[in-house]
């Protein structure tokens, strides 16, 4: 049997259909009973403190791996910093975020420092600043054990290795020895390179052979994508002249001995450093044969060795025809996986 659609069946047909649509759209939208993003009040509503500020505990071993976290909450989402501060000496961290919730997630404190120097024992301050209504909350810790960072430490400059060999040019106002005050970034000494030397780059240098570290040398991994070289530098604001050049010179062959002729040897060279302390760290992987300067092809066998590291170089530097320069120096360490946090 043929079937014969006139106009009204066909429009009657419509209407059913959008109704039908309509429905199917309406039950779908009436499925979505959660909001998406942030509820309105979270970003607009009045700004209150739900729960105060307030420590984890009162006295925290960082030796021992402990750590200490901060909480707070308020009605809605709002910047704020936490700021702690030594009241024995100059250090500072500092925790930043954005949210109604400080908790273990945000707000936890590892005994690593943002403001050198490094934290050392006893009461520190601790202050929350929120942007929604400026106000000021304020708290108290105490450090009973300090921060131990993972790594092979090759020098913290507290004491003068005899196995180093230091050499200083003749030149004036001449400064490579070991120096103390409070901006000193880890424990009580540092290492004071400076001077001015009127025929040659070099001021003076040092070299850390493997055995002054240890019977089993820097004890580094074969992968050299998982050794960090890290080190403290600081330049006094008046001083741009300084060049810190870091030679890390491979023994390939297993006597004892680098080999310059044929065995490699990878820089890193240091220059434009901001002011103040700061810490460096890269990648062994990262570092480049360098010669005058300039990048250059390796030696020996191409490859980056770290297991078969025999001498690490510092060579402070500066062009002779510009002066007195200077820069600081600080616990020199090797860290896994990863850059130092001191």
């Amino acid at each position: 049997m043929k079937m014969i659609l006139n106009k009204t069946s066909i429009m009657n047909r419509f209407a059913a259909f959008v109704v039908i649509g309509t429905m199917v759209f309406t039950v779908g939208c009436e499925r979505v009973t959660e909001p998406e993003g942030p509820n309105l009040t979270d970003l607009y509503g009045d700004f209150t403190v739900l729960e105060d500020f307030k420590t984890s505990q009162d006295d925290v071993d960082f030796s021992a791996n402990e750590t200490v976290y901060f909480s707070a909450r308020f009605s809605t989402i709002t910047s704020w910093t936490i700021t702690i501060k030594s009241s024995t000496s100059d250090a500072t961290k500092i925790i930043e975020g954005r949210s109604n919730l400080i908790n273990e997630e945000n707000g936890t404190w590892d005994g690593s420092t943002t403001i050198f120097p490094s934290f050392g024992t006893g009461a520190c301050t601790v202050e929350l600043w929120t942007e929604a209504d400026s106000s000021k909350q304020n708290a108290n810790v105490n450090v009973t054990g300090l921060r131990v960072p993972n790594g092979t430490v090759v020098a913290d400059f507290e004491a003068i290795n005899p196995d180093w060999n230091i050499f200083a040019q003749s030149g004036a106002n001449m400064s490579f020895k070991l120096a103390s005050d409070k901006t000193v970034p880890q424990g009580s000494r540092y290492f004071d390179m400076g001077g001015a030397v009127n025929w040659d780059w070099l001021i003076g240098l040092i070299d850390f052979p493997a055995k002054s570290v240890g019977p089993n040398g820097f004890g580094l991994s074969s992968n050299p994508n998982e050794s960090y070289f890290n080190v403290a530098l600081y330049r006094p604001d008046t001083i741009t002249n300084g060049v810190v050049l870091f030679q890390f010179k491979e023994d390939e062959n297993g006597d004892g001995n680098f080999n310059e002729a044929n065995e490699d040897m990878y820089s890193v060279e240091l220059k434009g450093l901001d002011a103040g302390w700061q810490i460096v760290s890269i990648k062994y992987s990262d570092m480049v044969a360098l010669e005058n300067g300039q990048p250059t092809a390796p030696k020996g066998n191409g490859l980056h060795n770290p297991d078969k590291l025999e001498m690490i170089s510092c060579l402070f530097l500066a062009n002779p025809s510009s002066g007195y320069s200077q820069a600081l120096m600080d616990y020199m360490i090797f860290t896994t996986d990863g850059p130092l946090k001191l």
